[in-house]
């Protein structure tokens, strides 16, 4: 497989996903950065053990959480089906994951089970309602980390690309905005997979894309977010979220982080600028901040993510992702695929999700 090949880059953030994951395993959850250093030292170099007592406690180094038990889900379904079906991926949760869980924090596989997760469980089983009516509005990545699979199968075909990740989405998840940041960032990682770079061009290629329909955003202006021409109508199609506002702030970040002016140092210290909790306004700038200012250094991009504490899971998981796709799987270094657990059968998964892309 050629180096920075449309398959390279797919891999590559596909892999860099469950790295991220798997890194954060041990150190999750730590809004204390005293002990969280007091535990694991000044820098978290490698995969880690949780410790007793914390979340997670009792799987090992190099193991998957449930947010990466959910990706790989998601992936064997793409695989299956030779794209997203939503009826086999809803029955792959029914038969395979739900009697996994009791709906409960401290339970299942990966050793927690998330918000939007446990909302759907008590709908889905508790209640007996049909998919398509057991959402709740968790303001989480949640989505988007299962989701990311699918921006990449996507990637050649954005408006496909943003209907099937909304689609998804919506199962677990109905707060507008998080949809639509969920959707954009599937968006800019379909990008970063087709080769386009993470700079501040990205948002105005994302804009032309608003204009002409492939993704739906609702948006008025002309060019450069200048003032509409008179006369001049709406892009083709209003879009389901009401502007582009979550395409907008990828450019200015990339611009932050390359901005001589602009250092936040060491790197990791993102997580206090843009915030350590769990809802997308967090994490999703943090995750744009590290892969805008690595794109060529996996590893200092996810391991900066992992550092910066909090919910430094789904920053290092999206992180991971976008750095992947930037780098290629190899970029990657050696030692994180091979002290990822199963990681043979991920590389596999991986390589038969890149064969399905195309135009």
């Amino acid at each position: 497989m050629p180096a920075n090949s449309l398959e390279d880059r797919a891999m590559g953030a596909l892999l860099g996903a469950f790295i991220g994951d798997a890194l954060a395993l041990g150190p999750h959850w730590y809004y204390d950065l005293d002990q969280l250093h007091a535990d694991y030292g000044p820098w978290i170099s490698d995969y880690t053990t949780p410790r007793a007592g914390r979340y997670h406690a009792g799987m090992k180094a190099g193991q998957l959480s449930q947010s990466g038990i959910l990706l790989r889900l998601t992936v064997q379904s793409l695989v299956a089906c030779g794209g997203y079906d939503e009826a086999d991926f809803c029955r792959r949760l029914d038969d395979e994951f739900f009697p996994l869980l009791d709906g409960t924090p401290m339970n299942g596989p990966g050793g927690y089970t998330s918000q939007s997760i446990r909302e759907a469980w008590r709908k889905r089983v508790g209640a007996g309602l049909p998919w398509g009516q057991v959402a709740g509005n968790a303001d989480t990545t949640e989505a988007a980390e299962r989701a990311l699979a699918i921006a990449i199968r996507y990637a050649l075909q954005p408006a496909e690309l943003a209907a099937a990740v909304t689609r998804n989405t919506v199962l677990t998840q109905t707060d507008g905005t998080v949809v639509a940041m969920t959707v954009a960032y599937g968006a800019v990682l379909g990008m970063l997979v087709e080769g386009q770079p993470l700079d501040a061009g990205i948002s105005g290629k994302l804009m032309a894309r608003v204009k002409s329909g492939e993704l739906p955003f609702h948006a008025v202006t002309s060019g450069n977010l200048q003032a509409p021409r008179p006369g001049q109508a709406e892009a083709p199609t209003a879009g389901r979220f009401p502007s582009p506002d979550a395409l907008l702030s990828q450019s200015s970040i990339a611009l932050a982080a390359l901005d001589p002016d602009i250092r936040i140092e060491p790197a990791w210290k993102v997580s206090l600028v843009y915030g350590m909790p769990c809802a997308v306004y967090h994490q999703f700038p943090a995750a744009y901040y590290l892969a805008a200012r690595f794109p060529d250094d996996f590893e200092s991009a996810v391991l900066h993510a992992v550092n910066g504490g909090g919910q430094n899971l789904a920053r290092a998981m999206l992180t991971g992702a976008l750095a992947g796709a930037q780098t290629g799987l190899s970029g990657i270094p050696q030692r994180f695929l091979s002290g990822l657990e199963n990681s043979g059968e991920l590389l596999d998964l991986a390589g038969r999700l890149a064969q399905q892309m195309r135009p």
